[in-house]
């Protein structure tokens, strides 16, 4: 185990790549900061060892991988977008949604984007009513095709070091034992009894609270919210 600053310079990079990828989640996240000062002597290594990793997982290691990569605009990000045009993450759709835009702006850690983005699928899944209106009702969810559902909460917690998406965001719920008043605090959606404002208040980075994305609009309530955490298809990946 790596015990100080000075251990990262020690091992090559490939050992610290497979130190990375074989450690517990918990390793990975100590780990994290080798990586970043260690970026352009990894860089060469991901594409490879992306390849290696389970594009059908949930696992967040791949999207660490890629945001290292992609943060340079050269011959290796245009390599890898090559090998994957449509995206590294495998993802499936019910009603032929393309999450490819979705996945570019969250693999380029452009949240804000992302988060408009998610928007938009969870209204073109909901319907033609939830599209002219431009909101979702609550009893619009429950329709919803499961697999469009944990696609999006996939692709959260795949770019996020698994700290966004609607299955992080439902565990925060019930850390709080379903209280919903003690959850906007914790999202970083409430603050001193005030909503936060939209754009300006939210933190569009990793640096956010945990579950602080995707955003859903709480001024109507929480049905809405309620109904997608507890989709029976998120409900089987653990959520309940």
């Amino acid at each position: 185990m790596l015990s100080g600053p000075s251990a990262s310079t020690t091992i090559s990079a490939e050992q610290l790549l497979d130190r990375f990828l074989t450690s517990s989640q918990r390793q990975r996240r100590s780990l994290l900061p080798q990586l970043e000062s260690r970026a352009a002597e990894l860089r060469p290594l991901l594409i490879d060892s992306l390849g290696h990793l389970d594009a059908c997982g949930d696992d967040w290691v791949a999207g660490t991988l890629i945001h290292l990569l992609v943060q340079e605009q050269d011959a290796l990000t245009s390599d890898f977008l090559c090998r994957y045009p449509q995206g590294w993450l495998e993802l499936g759709s019910a009603q032929g949604i393309d999450y490819l835009p979705l996945q570019t702006a969250l693999m380029q850690k452009h949240f804000e984007e992302a988060d408009r983005l998610t928007s938009a699928i969870l209204r073109q899944l909901a319907g033609p009513a939830a599209q002219q209106r431009g909101y979702v009702y609550f009893s619009e969810v429950a329709p919803i095709e499961g697999l469009d559902l944990v696609s999006l909460d996939r692709l959260w917690n795949c770019y996020s070091l698994g700290r966004f998406g609607f299955s992080v965001q439902a565990r925060l719920l019930r850390s709080v034992g379903g209280r919903w008043p003690l959850l906007w605090p914790k999202l970083g959606w409430k603050t001193g009894g005030v909503w936060t404002r939209y754009p300006t208040g939210f933190t569009w980075s990793l640096e956010a609270p945990e579950g602080h994305m995707p955003l859903v609009n709480q001024l109507r309530g929480v049905r809405l919210m309620d109904a997608l955490l507890f989709h029976p298809a998120l409900q089987q990946r653990g959520v309940s």
